[in-house]
């Protein structure tokens, strides 16, 4: 309880006209710094809220409202709301991507369905793409009541979550299930149709708007002096193959040149392709190596091993040679002068990927930036009225949620922009600090592991590494959200004033402030465990 004797005393005019109160107590929504991080717009901490109740359709239906495909992002999002979680001052943060897996899972078990809008609009809406940010696209747009058809050169649809990320971190039957949903809901997707000339495809379509989503598909490559050029291959090749049912041939030692995600990916299924050795060859540190520390920690714990401050000079297989680098004063790379030789049958190049944008260029109105890229304005519009782009195309994090993201952000801009509306953003709450949090409501819980298996068996095969929460688990660790900046109607201010000027308004409809019982002392603000109260100034 808080210490009352060190709250203000209160002056008083005369024995009827009670204190002069300088503030009175307010409740107020705060945003949850989990919320703010996501880049796919959830709001986490409602669904949450709804699973610790035991509600889980509800709490997947209030997810897919933000996500449609959080089987998936249960599996590849780097969660970086579990980064931002104030729990982790606590103990450690809420396993938010065990949970949103969970809900996935079961959706896809259940069958849960999400409905289209009821009241079509008559507009018709092309989407270039079926990875991550085209099928959020499709999605949302759908839901908003827009006819919509997906067209993509793959094969199959999902993007890169089919054909770059391989299947021990993301089953094909789950993002199957969840494409298919998607499917449900009316959206049609053509696969196998490269798109070449835009604005004939919207025309001939009778398309109101566009939005391209074409992932990053083109591997960028670097000149190696090689004897036996057909060992070097990209990574994306690789992964892809693998992704179609392959298993090349990649020999006993495998070096993969990079330092992101997609080369850790590549060691780990060189190791399950049967290579005895493989090793990642980054130019940089480990500090400074853009892959994710957890695809590096679970590379190193399947024997990849990694060497760093280092560049690959020459290749003659089975020999790799390598100049050692050295960081200057401003921590960029340079070259030693000194080398080393590695051993490798195959070279895995791995040195970041590009948009296919060039069939853009004859678009009237659409700019490319130095890199590629897309420019667009603040709603994801190109120079081209009612063509929106996003996802890999446009300058940003490449990452499944990211592109999810995009994809939520442009259907609601296109929206807006077939309606004739204006801007659609409104303000967002002050963000809810740990320092503001009073945690003597809450005690220690330990976090709930996902069970996963052991790194000799993982290079076995491609079966799932990671498996999910039970039930009570899921709800357990939902239970462990502290709710940051947003009543939960734990009765605390109601048992800490000492006026009795809380008044509780019933379940679900929080508490409101009896004015003229209350003295401003601050009770209530003093024991809010997740600073729901404010104390306002009064007018004077």
């Amino acid at each position: 309880m808080p210490d009352l004797t060190s709250l203000p005393d209160l002056e008083h005019d005369g024995p009827t006209a009670g204190p002069l109160r300088t503030r009175l107590p307010a409740y107020v929504d705060l945003l949850p710094p989990c919320n703010a991080a996501c880049p796919a717009g959830e709001d986490v901490q409602a669904w949450l809220a709804h699973v610790r109740t035991g509600d889980h359709e509800g709490a997947w239906r209030r997810l897919v409202a933000d996500n449609p495909l959080p089987a998936v992002h249960g599996r590849v999002c780097y969660h970086p709301c579990e980064d931002d979680c104030n729990r982790a001052h606590l103990d450690t943060p809420v396993s938010i991507h065990a949970v949103e897996r969970f809900l996935g899972d079961l959706a896809l078990e259940a069958g849960w369905c999400v409905e289209p809008a009821t009241s079509p609009s008559g507009k018709r809406v092309l989407v270039i793409g079926s990875g991550p940010s085209g099928l959020a696209a499709a999605h949302h747009l759908r839901l908003l009541g827009h006819e919509v058809e997906v067209r993509d050169a793959g094969e199959e649809p999902g993007g890169m979550m089919r054909y770059g990320i391989p299947a021990y971190r993301l089953p094909r039957d789950v993002l199957d299930a969840e494409v298919a949903r998607i499917e449900r809901m009316g959206v049609r997707i053509t696969s196998g149709h490269r798109v070449g000339d835009l604005v004939a495809e919207r025309e001939e379509g009778g398309f109101d708007a566009v939005f391209v989503a074409v992932g990053a598909h083109l591997a960028k490559h670097v000149d190696i002096p090689a004897r036996d050029a057909w060992r070097i291959v990209d990574a994306l090749s690789l992964l892809q193959r693998v992704a179609e049912g392959e298993r090349p041939v990649v020999g006993r030692r495998v070096a993969v040149y990079g330092g992101g995600n997609t080369a850790m990916d590549a060691a780990r299924v060189a190791r399950r392709l049967g290579a005895d050795e493989a090793v990642v060859v980054y130019r940089r540190t480990r500090a400074q190596m853009p892959a994710h520390q957890e695809e590096a920690e679970d590379a190193e714990q399947e024997g990849v091993k990694m060497h760093w401050l280092r560049t690959i000079s020459a290749f003659e297989a089975p020999k790799l040679r390598c100049e050692v680098m050295e960081l200057d004063e401003t921590g960029f790379p340079q070259p030693t002068g000194r080398f080393e030789t590695l051993a490798a049958d195959t070279v895995v190049l791995a040195l970041g990927q590009d948009a296919d944008t060039d069939f853009l260029r004859q678009v009237p109105g659409v700019e490319l930036q130095r890199d590629g890229t897309v420019k667009v304005s603040a709603s994801l519009e190109t120079g081209c009225p009612g063509v929106f782009a996003g996802g890999d195309m446009v300058p940003s994090e490449r990452t499944v949620t990211v592109g999810v993201g995009h994809g939520k952000k442009a259907a609601r801009h296109i929206d807006a922009w077939l309606r004739g509306g204006g801007s659609i953003r409104g303000p967002k709450h002050d963000l809810a600090t740990y320092e503001g949090l009073h945690l003597w409501y809450f005690g220690d819980a330990a976090r709930r592991s996902q069970p996963e298996l052991s790194a000799e068996r993982r290079v076995e095969g491609f079966g799932e590494v990671k498996g999910g929460l039970a039930a009570e688990e899921a709800v357990f660790e939902a239970a462990r959200c502290l709710s940051c900046g947003n009543c939960f109607e734990c009765d605390g201010c109601l048992g800490a004033c000492p006026e009795g000027a809380v008044v509780k308004l019933g379940p679900g409809l929080r508490y409101r402030i009896d004015e003229d019982r209350c003295t401003g002392c601050g009770a209530c603000f003093e024991q809010c465990p997740v600073h729901a109260i404010e104390m306002v100034e009064v007018a004077r």
